[in-house]
């Protein structure tokens, strides 16, 4: 593998020196020179970054450089002011983009100077790096005057493990949350099916609105990075985004959880609480498994969307909420509504746009895409080891039916990265894949169906996997229609799906009412 050196350059700026610079001591050649003085310091790349300001003597150092190593170049990222945390991201976020497209990580082992630049641009590499924005290792050079002692080696890497430190606890948190969007921003709308591109779309067009949306979906298809993805392509985007799973609280707890409490409003209440509504004003609020709400939550809840307005548990001011709500659940809405389980005003309330998530099987070749997606993570947890997957493993795949959804096949992924060491074959593969794949070879074998080497049986006749799951859903669905009469609220309860998404799977497959009845 290659080996890349990505660093600030440490030759300063033209004019005064800014006010964390200070005077190098003689002798000194700087952090970048001394790091590719170490023996072990040997890279295929360079990439050197500077402002505008500091452009010329940096064009010194690249030169001083270029024995060092085959190939070394000078980036300049348009920021004037390099201590200014918001201009910086937004010109390091782009730019490691396009370096990991410039230099694979599968192909490039990345290193990360931390010595050189100013404070903040150091402190934007830890997050990059820890977030999983860019894959890389971190290193410091140790000021001359400290080496040998107390520090033996002029170089140490930098891991973010230091235990009993609230500074080093709080950037933890920081770095989990920037992880989980970084992963909703790379993996959310991942494929290039036609669901996926047709998911795309809608999600473009409900963003530009603050109308509320219900997200409908399988477990595990995703509901929440579509929730994420609709909240950072709208004018909300800058705003907070809050995700509550209505699933997982009891009653009285689930009221607080949503709408806060005053100190003393029921036992253990201490002080006041602000509520995930009034968390995220000025935002979106993505509610998940909207369908287990109980009776009285979900009056409350209408009030609120109705009034846009709130007072919390046991208080008596009244707080004025600028909130779009995004809810999401894998139930019927429609069919608990009708058996009187879900309010009726509320679910009307809910569903401004409806869309979605399609399940992993609906999405063809997807599979391989999402596949890669997830090995590159496994990767970077391995920090360098990358894993193969064989023909016949990748076969097996393509054909289970993944009832977890993305959510299995990540899942599945990051095992290997445990157990696997450099290839995945079908002996590493879960046992609910490969009983699948022999019981379907099997059951081929002895019912007399297709063999492959008999001639002109149609063995090399098949279809594609997003075709045959197509051709089995438009059945299922003129089934339903018939069997109904046409009725579509019948059949789109039968089938277990929205009635605008049978309507909308109607117009795709051109499918009637009338003409099934």
């Amino acid at each position: 593998m290659k080996r890349l050196l990505l660093t600030w350059s440490d030759a300063g700026t033209l004019g005064p020196a800014p006010a964390h610079q200070g005077r190098r001591p003689e002798g000194d050649r700087g952090p970048v020179l001394r790091l590719l003085d170490q023996e072990e310091s040997r890279y295929d790349a360079i990439v050197v970054l500077t402002i505008p300001a500091g452009e010329a003597p940096s064009r010194a150092l690249v030169e001083r450089a270029r024995g060092r190593a085959p190939r070394v170049e000078l980036r300049v990222v348009d920021v004037d002011d390099p201590s200014d945390y918001a201009k910086l991201f937004r010109a390091l976020g782009p730019l490691s983009a396009k370096l990991k497209r410039a230099f694979p990580p599968a192909a490039w082992a990345t290193d990360v100077l931390l010595s050189a630049g100013t404070p903040q641009a150091q402190t934007l590499w830890v997050i990059l790096v820890q977030a999983g924005l860019l894959p890389a290792r971190m290193l410091q050079v140790i000021p001359a005057a400290f080496v040998p002692r107390p520090h033996p080696r002029a170089v140490r890497e930098v891991r973010l493990d230091i235990e009993g430190f609230p500074e080093i606890r709080a950037l933890r948190e920081e770095v989990v949350r920037l992880r989980a969007e970084a992963r909703t921003r790379d993996a959310v709308l991942v494929g290039e099916s036609e669901p996926m591109r047709f998911l795309r779309a809608r999600i473009a067009r409900v963003a530009a609105t603050d109308v509320p949306v219900l997200i409908l979906g399988e477990t595990g298809t995703g509901k929440e990075l579509a929730a994420r993805a609709i909240h950072e392509q709208s004018p909300r985007g800058g705003g907070p985004f809050i995700a509550e799973n209505c699933g997982v609280f009891a009653e009285g707890v689930l009221a607080s959880e949503l709408f806060g409490h005053e100190a003393g409003a029921f036992t253990g209440a201490a002080g006041r609480r602000r509520g995930v509504f009034e968390q995220a004003h000025g935002g979106t609020l993505f509610l998940d498994e909207i369908g287990e709400l109980s009776p009285r939550v979900q009056a409350s809840l209408l009030r609120v969307l109705q009034d846009g307005t709130l007072r919390r548990v046991g208080g008596e001011a009244t707080i004025e909420l600028d909130v779009r709500v995004l809810a999401a659940t894998h139930r019927d809405l429609a069919a608990m509504v009708e058996r009187g389980e879900f309010r009726e005003d509320l679910y009307y309330r809910l569903r401004g746009a409806v869309i979605e998530v399609p399940p992993l099987r609906a999405r063809g070749g997807d599979i391989e895409i999402l596949l890669q997606a997830f090995l590159d993570e496994a990767r970077a947890r391995r920090k360098g080891r990358g894993l193969k997957v064989t023909r016949e493993a990748l076969r097996r795949l393509c054909g289970h039916p993944w009832p977890g959804n993305v959510r299995e096949l990540r899942a599945e992924v990051l095992r290997w990265g445990v157990f696997c060491d450099q290839t995945v074959d079908v002996g590493d593969l879960a046992p609910e894949i490969t009983a699948a794949g022999s019981a379907g070879s099997a059951s081929a074998g002895a019912g007399g169906a297709v063999r492959p080497e008999e001639p002109g049986a149609g063995g090399d006749e098949v279809a594609p996997l997003a075709d045959a799951v197509a051709s089995a859903e438009r059945a299922a669905i003129g089934r339903a229609l018939r069997v109904h009469r046409g009725n579509i609220s019948r059949a789109a309860r039968a089938l277990a799906i929205d009635r605008n998404t049978l309507k909308r799977k109607m117009a795709a497959y051109g499918l009637r009412g009338d003409e099934a009845a």
